[in-house]
């Protein structure tokens, strides 16, 4: 029997899509109230009636694809496409016959009576057919998109890494040679630093990083940059008291921005300058701040816009739509700002 590797039918037993699937029915009993027709418009009750069955039955379709998600996922993809379906039908079907009879015994009055009660069953099924259709198609597009959203920023990630091991890795290397003889102290701490540099941005997993570690790892960078740049690089750090250091972050935020500051403003100036990184946390946001002295911008960059154009997809797919980074360069110094809405 063929399988694919992983289920295609989306997992329904989330808050968020049971959520969304209760909203959407709710949305439908809406529209079909304010729809005229010939009877005018639908009492309170009535529409009071057809909310708790729309989210009785939409509950109900919820926890069935959710439960038996594995066993659809073990059949053939059209028959399983089939029953994921079939099911919800025969659900609706069921559903809409108790309340017809209920109705009737009743003497609710809230199905009219010469609505038959064929047509109101197979309507009730049809339209949980489409609706449900509809709603399994958007959830797996929209998980589809974020699969590849997420390979893409895990491949801009290695991308940015590797860009870490040739020329960082030689200049370091130079650097701390130079140092073995004349000062063997401040060459062990250089290679400490360096090791725990590669460490922390190479072999510690694909997994998030945290705000604590991206500053060590900016940290590491800045005190090997150091080495080779001498008194021509400073640096000057403000992390607000109230900073989280244990707030989840994607990889690499912090240090590619850094070298670019070293590579694209220090190196670039004979006197060097300084670099500033403010850090704050705010309510509901999470801020930084990165500065340095820098000549204007060659036309042919584009490792630095890279670079950040990557940050801030992985941001915005981490943080949602309310991430954002932002550059400019004014009078000799360029700036580039960072901000993470936090829940």
């Amino acid at each position: 029997m063929p399988q694919i590797s992983s289920p295609w039918l989306p997992d329904l037993c989330r808050l968020p899509r049971i959520a969304a699937a209760l909203a959407a029915s709710e949305l439908v009993v809406l529209l079909m109230a304010i729809t005229p027709h010939p009877q005018g418009l639908w009492s309170l009750k009535e529409f009071l009636g057809a909310s708790g069955f729309a989210l009785w039955l939409a509950l109900v379709v919820a926890t069935m694809l959710c439960k038996s998600r594995n066993l659809i996922h073990r059949l053939p993809i059209p028959l399983g496409i089939l029953c994921s379906i079939s099911l919800p039908m025969a659900a609706a079907a069921l559903g809409a016959f108790c309340v017809k009879q209920i109705d009737v015994g009743l003497g609710y009055g809230l199905i009219m009576p010469e609505v038959n009660t064929l047509h109101f069953i197979s309507g009730i099924a049809l339209m949980t057919a489409i609706i449900t259709s509809i709603a399994l198609r958007y959830f797996y597009v929209r998980e589809q998109w974020q699969t590849q959203v997420q390979a893409h920023a895990k491949a801009q990630v290695d991308a940015l890494q590797a860009r870490i091991r040739p020329h960082f890795l030689f200049n370091s290397m130079n650097s701390i040679a130079s140092l073995v003889r004349r000062d063997p102290v401040v060459a062990e701490r250089a290679i400490e630093d360096l090791a725990d540099l590669f460490r922390a941005a190479l072999g510690a997993g694909n997994g998030e990083s945290t705000l604590g570690d991206e500053i060590l790892l900016a940290e590491r960078y800045l005190a090997i940059e150091a080495l080779r740049l001498g008194e021509r690089l400073k640096v000057q750090w403000e992390i607000s008291a109230e900073v989280d250091r244990s707030i989840k972050l994607p990889r690499l935020i912090l240090q590619p921005l850094l070298e670019n500051a070293v590579i694209h403003g220090i190196s670039r100036l004979p006197a060097g300058g300084e670099i500033r990184i403010a850090i704050r946390q705010l309510p509901k946001k999470l801020l930084f701040e990165i500065r340095n002295p820098s000549l204007p911008p060659r036309a042919n960059e584009s490792n630095n816009g890279h670079a950040q154009d990557s940050i801030a997809q992985r941001l915005r797919y981490q943080f949602g739509a309310g991430a954002n980074l932002r550059s400019e360069y004014t009078e000799g110094e360029y700036c580039c700002r960072i901000e993470c809405p936090l829940t």
